[in-house]
């Protein structure tokens, strides 16, 4: 089972993620953030992982810091649970629409953070959420997890849709990425043969 449980506990926030990669999508979401949720159980339900966030963060300040600290816990358990990443695919990648919106997710599990994120979403909020914050949870998995991704927002007019096509499209490659890879069982997927 590539499982892992982190839990991370700083003044702003106190956070513990349980990650099963080999799951059935489901997810089990506390963090005070409705819209976040919403996000993670697209990203639980497109990536087949299993999922449990429990969050409290200071949420009386904003939602930057709780947002952030899910991003860094979720890329750490992520890392833990992929292991070496023997017999993975590697990389994956996905398209996803949504009504008008289409993104598009890019992932290599090369051992080195790096992201290129490329969306203007259209309104600043999304309801009561930051659409700012959106960045700020990608990058903290990115660095993390040491992983490469690109995140493309192609189209979109609905900020809310433009979200939810890059966390689909993220799920959907990282999905790719982490499956066993039954041509390469045991084998590590570099030529330097190590991630």
């Amino acid at each position: 089972m590539r499982t892992a449980e982190v839990v991370r506990n700083t003044k702003e926030t106190q956070i513990r993620v349980r990650l099963n990669l080999d799951g059935k999508g489901a997810a089990k979401l506390s963090t005070g953030i409705p819209f976040l949720e919403h996000m993670l159980e697209q990203l639980a339900r497109h990536g087949m992982l299993d999922l449990e966030v429990e969050a409290k963060g200071d949420l009386h300040i904003d939602a930057h810091h709780t947002v952030e600290d899910i991003g860094i816990t979720l890329g750490q358990a992520f890392a833990r649970a992929v292991g070496d990443k023997a017999g993975v695919r590697r990389f994956g990648h996905a398209y996803v629409p949504l009504d008008e919106a289409l993104s598009r997710a890019v992932v290599d599990f090369s051992g080195r953070p790096g992201l290129e994120y490329h969306v203007a979403f259209k309104r600043a909020l999304i309801g009561e959420f930051d659409a700012d914050l959106v960045h700020e949870f990608f990058q903290g998995f990115v660095n993390h997890a040491q992983v490469t991704v690109h995140l493309d927002n192609l189209r979109g007019d609905n900020a809310h849709h433009q979200c939810e096509t890059l966390f689909k499209a993220f799920a959907r490659a990282l999905r790719m990425a982490a499956e066993p890879d039954p041509r390469a069982a045991g084998a590590i997927p570099s030529t330097k043969g190590t991630l």
